[in-house]
């Protein structure tokens, strides 16, 4: 599930660098995306039939929440205006592994969440995303993101809004 290699690249690789570099960025706009509260770059990260797995991180921080299928209800769900939170995240630690038009990618995020109004309060997790990637085009977009949690502090119920 993970990108574990010995290596960044070997001489096959160094011509994907662009590729690679592309797969990041899909995972730089998600964060930003949601950092920004941006609909067309949170969206841009995703393919149209995507699917979000939060629920192994959610259930470490006592949360429940669903599989999420779709880059429209991932935006909808991520983006609702109604849950007003700032974020911040940090993708650190990236690995990607390309097959043609396909990729694996693991990376680790930190991901800030505090309530608008009160900074109060604050959930900070650590997480390890493995996503799997497709080409679209000129840009790579992700297809299935899967979140762990490694660690978290704080109160997780800011996470949902509440």
């Amino acid at each position: 599930m993970y990108v574990t290699r010995d290596q960044a690249f070997g001489a096959r690789e160094l011509n994907q660098l662009l590729d690679r570099e592309e797969v990041i960025d899909a995972l730089y706009r998600f964060g930003l995306g949601q950092d920004l509260r941006d609909p067309e770059l949170f969206a841009s990260a995703f393919a149209a039939d995507a699917v979000l797995d939060f629920r192994a991180a959610a259930t470490k921080c006592g949360l429940d929440i669903p599989l999420m299928e779709g880059r429209d209800t991932i935006v909808g769900t991520i983006l609702d205006p109604k849950v007003r939170i700032d974020t911040t995240h940090v993708v650190s630690n990236a690995r990607v592994e390309l097959d043609g038009d396909t990729a694996r990618l693991t990376a680790i995020v930190e991901a800030q969440h505090l309530p608008k109004d009160d900074h109060s309060r604050h959930a900070l997790l650590k997480n390890l995303y493995a996503v799997e990637a497709v080409r679209d085009g000129s840009r790579w977009v992700m297809r299935h993101v899967h979140i762990d949690n490694v660690w978290f502090t704080g109160d997780p119920w800011v996470i949902a809004g509440q």
